[in-house]
């Protein structure tokens, strides 16, 4: 799957479980149900992933922790408040970046209408409509 394939799906998980719990939850509870809602949908989904920092040719594992990275391609970082900060986007460009993936989803579940609540954030990830020949989106 590619990662806009992989997105979709995260995306309509995303929907299911908003729409069966609703905000006001905390966080972790969120991540346990959208990891299994996900699973159930046969992707792969690591929770808490380590966010490598390599420095002086030293790799340091501590501090830094993605949500869920699914099928090692997207990581998708979890909010539930009610609002988001530019810095939970920054952050999750970092995660991104460091970990040498092209698509992370910053999903604030906080949201009362969860399409609201999801933003992309993309590293060098082609935009669809570019590969079709059509012209990209500026957004």
């Amino acid at each position: 799957m590619t990662e806009n394939e992989i997105s979709r799906e995260i995306v309509d998980a995303c929907y299911c479980v908003h729409s069966g719990l609703g905000p006001g939850l905390l966080e972790s509870v969120y991540e346990a149900v959208l990891a299994r809602e996900l699973e159930k949908r046969g992707l792969r989904v690591q929770r808490q992933a380590a966010v490598p920092v390599v420095w002086d040719g030293q790799v340091f594992d501590e501090g830094f922790r993605a949500d869920l990275v699914v099928e090692d391609k997207v990581i998708v970082e979890l909010k539930a408040v009610e609002q988001t900060a530019r810095v939970h986007r920054k952050q999750l460009l970092t995660y991104v970046r460091l970990m040498d993936k092209r698509l992370g989803l910053l999903v604030n579940f906080g949201e009362t209408l969860i399409k609201n609540g999801i933003q992309r954030v993309v590293n060098g990830l082609p935009d669809e409509d570019a590969r079709r020949g059509n012209e990209p989106r500026v957004s």
